[in-house]
């Protein structure tokens, strides 16, 4: 007769990836952990991020023609996450170790590395926005008291991450779904400003920056999907559990800036001025660590695809520690636009990794090659490159010397971004495409 202990370590992540990946996850597991990932505290302290704003700070839309945007980027993004959710189910294997089959297994750790450090930096910035939210609630513990607190509960639900997704469908979505529904109808009681007043002309850019959240996730979600019972479960809790409730929590967080006049640095004050505000903000607060759980857990697996031999629990209990640290000495301001730029890299990856999974004639002839020994495919890692150039040339970002440098190409190749063109959608088609020519070429 099997033990509960046995039973429970069956369905619990192997500690190694010489293991195989238990199938355990159900619809509703799935659907609960991705909604809760698209509720955050950053969709209400970065809502002004859709409205487009110029280089100081002003929305150049209005905060309809933002809801309108927000909505049509999370929706493809959504798409483009459950596309991304697939390959993890068929194959059982993690995101970056997926990347064996495309790019061949020494070329994988190229973005593996890069996804290791986007993800320590997301995971800190998750535990410094929990402590400045918590403060906002009650200042009377020190703010490293809060980022301490924050990195040991991230740590805990990491070393037991299954567990914690179904946790979170128990538990937490009920309590942030009443949350949600709470401010609602606290918010639309107050008189709301014209929500009109404004233009339309900076749509897509709006459209780009939900569409650049929700492929945050598209990096780690093979992570999860891999212990999915179905692959059509698996894509459709993916895109419609987080695209349901990043729109929802953005359209909350549009209103509360309407609120407050378009000052980003009060977005919370409806939340906490509301009755009882202060008890449901709680929820969110509490719910962040799901956010830094995920980042962390996904680090983790991301360093097994270099060492598939290391213990995943040693992993996380010392990422838990390290994020910590670096959330104790570390200002927002220090990494935002760094992340901003090793986040780009990954919405072509994923129109290569679509084209080649989904399309690609490699697949059909000898299945997708994630061994240790699969061999270096140089012209995906072109379609990549490929992808990525036609993303900077349309969004540079905001690191000063790395966007002048591109600012200087588009003046060499007398290229001037239109307003219609959205860098994440145009990048990940140019990519997707380059990897179906190549892929033809190559096999001829």
């Amino acid at each position: 007769m099997t033990s509960d202990v046995e039973k429970r370590s069956a369905d619990e992540v192997p500690f190694t990836l010489d293991e195989p990946a238990p199938k355990v996850l159900g619809f509703w597991d799935q659907s609960a952990f991705w909604a809760n990932l698209g509720v955050s505290l950053l969709a209400f302290s970065g809502a002004y991020t859709v409205l487009a704003p110029d280089a100081a700070g002003r929305p150049t839309i209005s905060i309809m023609a933002g809801i309108v945007a927000m909505a049509v980027g999370t929706a493809l993004g959504g798409l483009m996450l459950g596309l991304a959710a697939v390959p993890g189910t068929r194959t059982g294997q993690p995101a970056m170790v997926l990347l064996r089959g495309l790019f061949g297994a020494r070329l994988s750790y190229a973005p593996t590395v890069l996804n290791i450090l986007q993800l320590v930096g997301w995971g800190t910035f998750e535990l410094i926005v929990i402590a400045d939210a918590a403060r906002e609630l009650w200042d009377g513990v020190p703010r490293w008291g809060y980022v301490i607190a924050a990195g040991a509960v991230t740590t805990v639900l990491t070393v037991w991450p299954l567990g914690s997704v179904r946790l979170l469908r128990r538990y937490v979505t009920v309590a942030v779904a009443i949350a949600l529904v709470y401010f609602y109808v606290q918010l639309l009681r107050e008189p709301l400003p014209d929500l009109t007043q404004g233009s339309w002309g900076g749509f897509w850019v709006g459209a780009d920056a939900a569409l650049a959240v929700s492929i945050s996730w598209v990096p780690v979600a093979a992570d999860y999907t891999r212990h999915a019972k179905t692959e059509r479960g698996a894509f459709g809790a993916a895109a419609v559990g987080y695209s349901v409730t990043q729109i929802a929590a953005y359209v909350l967080g549009l209103l509360a800036l309407a609120l407050v006049a378009g000052d980003s640095t009060k977005v919370f004050d409806p939340f906490l001025g509301a009755t009882l505000g202060v008890v449901f903000f709680a929820i969110f607060v509490l719910r962040e660590a799901d956010q830094s759980f995920a980042d962390t857990y996904s680090t983790a697996v991301s360093i097994q695809n270099l060492f598939p031999r290391a213990d995943r629990r040693v992993l996380s209990v010392a990422l838990g520690a390290g994020i910590t640290v670096l959330a104790l000495v570390l200002d927002i301001g220090d990494y935002a636009g760094f992340l901003s730029l090793i986040g780009s890299v990954f919405v072509p990856l994923l129109g290569v990794l679509a084209a080649d999974f989904f399309l690609g004639r490699r697949r059909m002839r000898g299945g997708w090659d994630v061994s240790r020994t699969a061999p270096s495919r140089w012209g995906m890692i072109a379609a990549w490159t490929v992808g990525f150039v036609c993303y900077q040339l349309i969004n540079p970002g905001t690191v000063e010397r790395w966007a002048g440098f591109w600012h200087d190409v588009r003046d060499a190749l007398h290229f001037t971004p239109q307003t219609w063109m959205s860098a994440s959608l145009l990048s990940f088609l140019v990519a997707g495409i380059a990897a179906l020519l190549i892929g033809r070429l190559t096999k001829r």
